[in-house]
């Protein structure tokens, strides 16, 4: 009974891993006659795994979708929650993003329809960043209706939060209407959600950020998607100075005209930076950090010009780097 359920397991771990198996190959993978793997899969299926049988030549075998989730025992949320983790996880292990992908596989497709539609809904692209920082939280419920209106293609209306975190009410400074979009994208980059979406009336592309969008209502009206290539993503996302960043709250604080475009600074600017246009081949950058030194090495990776650094502290400790390296 043992080496049975031992090779049931093996059998299961085997159809989790390709697509499809001719039934021939599955069987002397498992050392077994077609008759005993035709028993395995009977067995797996009376254990509430979707295992279909595929026609052709010497037939084969396939993983179905629908199935139940053992051998784990997770409640709705707690499974969407692990598929949310993992298409978030961060890489900071070499090799990790191949498990990360067959782990998420092999959740969806053992859980019920309505838990693989409720994990669909926050489907999103990771773009990664080397200077990552944890930045605002960002609320379930919102997830939910922005990755539901991405995944039913319906349109999403909201508000969107000032950096300090109010909704300006009408006639107060800042107040704006609700933004009605059609959204295309969730985008995790340098620690933060972005929304890629296209608005409504005047057709152009937003980025906004996520953990400061207020939803509104239900979704809308449906929209065809305009399929975005990688280069998309990065152009509205990572090269986009204009994508709502604020500095992260670290104790120190400095910024600089940097000459070089604001687009080329935006993608390499340290997590929790905020990029400023001036011109076509100045921006202002600000970076935060742990320490004077700290920041004043932060800018010194983009190998530019600088002018009107801002404040002392930062000055200060380019005078210091300066000094040591000049020693050195």
């Amino acid at each position: 009974m043992a080496d049975t359920s031992a090779r049931i397991l093996r059998l299961l771990s085997l159809l989790e891993a390709r697509a499809e198996w001719p039934g021939a190959e599955l069987a002397a993978r498992l050392g077994v006659s077609p008759r005993t793997l035709r028993r395995d899969v009977d067995t797996l299926r009376d254990l509430g795994y979707p295992v279909e049988a595929v026609l052709g030549p010497g037939g084969g075998y396939r993983l179905g979708v629908g199935g139940k989730l053992p051998p784990l025992v997770l409640d709705d949320d707690q499974a969407v929650a692990i598929a949310l983790a993992l298409q978030t996880a961060p890489a900071t292990v070499a090799g990790i993003d191949d498990a990360v992908t067959r782990a998420l596989t092999t959740l969806r497709q053992v859980m019920p329809a309505r838990l693989r539609a409720a994990s669909e809904a926050f489907e999103l692209t990771a773009l990664r960043n080397y200077w990552e920082f944890a930045d605002s939280p960002v609320g379930v419920a919102t997830l939910q209706a922005v990755g539901s209106a991405i995944r039913t293609r319906r349109t999403l209306r909201f508000d969107h939060r000032t950096p300090g975190g109010t909704v300006p009410a009408p006639g107060e400074p800042g107040f704006a209407p609700p933004r009605e979009v059609e959204p295309h994208h969730l985008v995790v980059w340098a620690g933060r959600w972005y929304l890629v979406a296209r608005d409504r009336r005047t057709r152009d592309w937003g980025t906004y950020r996520v953990d400061r969008i207020v939803p509104r209502g239900p979704s809308g009206m449906p929209f065809t998607p305009v399929p975005l290539t990688d280069d998309d993503l990065t152009r509205l996302v990572v090269q986009n100075p204009d994508r709502g960043d604020t500095a992260g709250p670290w104790e120190c604080r400095g910024s600089a005209t940097v000459d070089l475009p604001a687009g080329l600074v935006a993608r390499w600017a340290p997590g929790g930076s905020v990029v400023e246009h001036v011109d076509e081949g100045r921006c202002r950058l600000t970076i935060v950090g742990w320490s004077w030194v700290g920041v004043a090495g932060l800018f010194a990776t983009f190998d530019a010009d600088l002018h009107d650094v801002e404040p002392a502290g930062l000055r200060d400790a380019f005078a210091k780097l300066a000094d040591r390296f000049h020693r050195a």
